[in-house]
């Protein structure tokens, strides 16, 4: 009995967990096995004697139509052909498609064709695993490559030469300047920082961004300054393998590895106005092309820009976009030079000291008072990197613990020796634009004796002998 059972065709078909279609020549269903029920939501008394291509495989997966002579089982019963079809979809009852893979063979009788069989099964749960993979793929490799351009440009910055100090001191302008930053660091918005060479612009920009909510995500500088005009704008959007000669593999730029993060554009003023017009598309919408591409990027990235130089007379001039200027210049901060916030020189000094202990391995404790009224005395033209420079000279020579400096401080269009002078009258000159620094106070850390490193005492004696009458309230 069980042989004559297993000898039965069509409950073979009905067992088998694929599903199963049977057509005639004229495309009318003949068999539907329950394979083919589950899958499609049709039953078979729904379909049989029916062109059924109306019902489960009338369009693409995208949705467009899939017409009835274009379809790969009718046209094995044209031309008796197999066929193997992948990468098509059917359609259930409830509207829904599935990804199938199926077989259309012909049937033949007496050598005469006579209709033709569909074996399908559903491979959604095989394509999306595949699609799993694919993207698990293409982000390991897309990570692969950030942490590659990531790893270069942090090797960069760590082969540079020592950052400026942190940002401290307690003088009004500069405390102002720290209430400005921390208002900003709260929002995305565009920032402008202002200031001379050498004040600290990059370490403004640097503790902007830590004091952020994109401080997890990285920060990166360019130098408008140190590319060619050819070269900037690859290194801003990144370039495609042959965009250029010499470039042999795709790059992402500068604004793609800042994806999420901080873009620090350093001497923005000497960018040329084709890079500008770049720049202004990528601050409105947020997405630019790398060279040499036609794909579109998109990025969400917080834009801090610095200059030492008047953009407002530059955009007068022609030679800085109008419409650039005012969308960078969304919240300005300037840094104050040296020169205006000489009380915060001791601070600096500390600050730096400590820098230079850990990098030349000494053991420097400070300066003398004297040394502190000396860089005091003087106008710093290279603002903090001309103390840095200042004292890591004086660090390396030393071999005190206490730096004292063994250098003059002379600017180099001035000079320090008018030989139409007396000493008297020298050293009365000398003693005066002391006391106007110190707002003639005389005694106390601030005082002008501290300045020129004397005692009070000794001071006010040759006040009395060069004959510089003190101001009384401020003695």
């Amino acid at each position: 009995m069980i042989k004559q059972f297993l000898n039965d065709p069509k409950l073979l078909l009905n067992a088998v967990g694929e599903g199963i279609y049977g057509f005639d020549l004229s495309g009318n269903a003949v068999f539907v096995n329950p394979a083919a029920e589950r899958m499609t939501g049709w039953k078979a008394d729904e379909l049989l004697g029916k062109k059924i291509h109306q019902y489960h495989h009338h369009s693409h997966a995208d949705g467009t139509p899939y017409p009835a002579d274009e379809c790969q089982i009718y046209c094995t019963m044209f031309d008796g052909k197999r066929r193997e079809i992948k990468n098509e979809v059917f359609w259930r009852k409830d509207g829904s498609s599935f990804a199938v893979e199926y077989t259309s063979t012909p049937v033949y009788r007496n050598d005469e064709l006579i209709g033709a069989v569909a074996v399908f099964r559903d491979i959604s749960a095989q394509q999306r695993t595949q699609n799993e993979l694919h993207n698990a793929l293409a982000q390991v490799k897309h990570l692969s490559e950030q942490l590659k351009d990531e790893n270069s440009y942090l090797i960069a910055e760590l082969n540079e030469d020592w950052q400026d100090s942190g940002l401290v001191g307690q003088s009004h302008i500069f405390q102002t300047m720290l209430e400005q930053i921390k208002l900003v660091s709260e929002t995305d918005s565009t920032v402008l920082i202002l200031g001379e060479n050498g004040t600290g612009k990059e370490l403004v920009a640097r503790n902007l961004h830590r004091l952020s909510k994109r401080n997890n995500q990285a920060f990166i500088k360019v130098n408008c300054a140190a590319f060619t005009p050819s070269l900037l704008e690859s290194e801003l959007f990144g370039h495609e393998k042959g965009a250029f000669t010499g470039a042999s593999e795709r790059r992402k730029g500068r604004f793609e590895l800042a994806d999420k993060g901080t873009l620090f554009l350093d001497e923005i003023a000497e960018l040329p106005l084709e890079a500008q017009s770049k720049l202004l598309r990528v601050l409105q919408e947020q997405e630019f092309e790398r060279v040499g591409g036609s794909t579109t990027l998109k990025v969400n990235i917080r834009v801090i820009a610095a200059t030492n130089r008047d953009l407002w007379q530059m955009v007068q001039k022609g030679s800085f976009r109008i419409d650039l200027y005012y969308r960078l210049n969304v919240f300005p901060i300037t840094v104050p030079a040296l020169k205006d916030r000489k009380e915060d020189i001791p601070y600096l000094c500390t600050n730096l000291i400590t820098q230079l202990n850990k990098r030349l391995g000494k053991q420097l404790s400070g300066l003398s008072k004297k040394a502190i009224s000396q860089l005091q005395a003087y106008d710093w033209p290279g603002n903090i990197r001309e103390l840095q420079n200042v004292l890591e000279r004086e660090a390396i020579l030393s071999k005190h613990q206490v730096l004292k400096l063994t250098q003059p401080l002379t600017l180099k269009d001035q000079h320090p020796i008018n030989p139409a002078l007396t000493l008297d009258e020298a050293q009365k000159q000398h003693i005066i634009s002391v006391l106007d620094l110190s707002h003639w106070q005389i005694s106390g850390d601030k005082g002008a004796a501290a300045k020129l490193g004397l005692p009070e005492s000794t001071l006010r004696s040759k006040m009395r002998k060069l004959g510089i009458i003190p101001i009384r309230n401020n003695t």
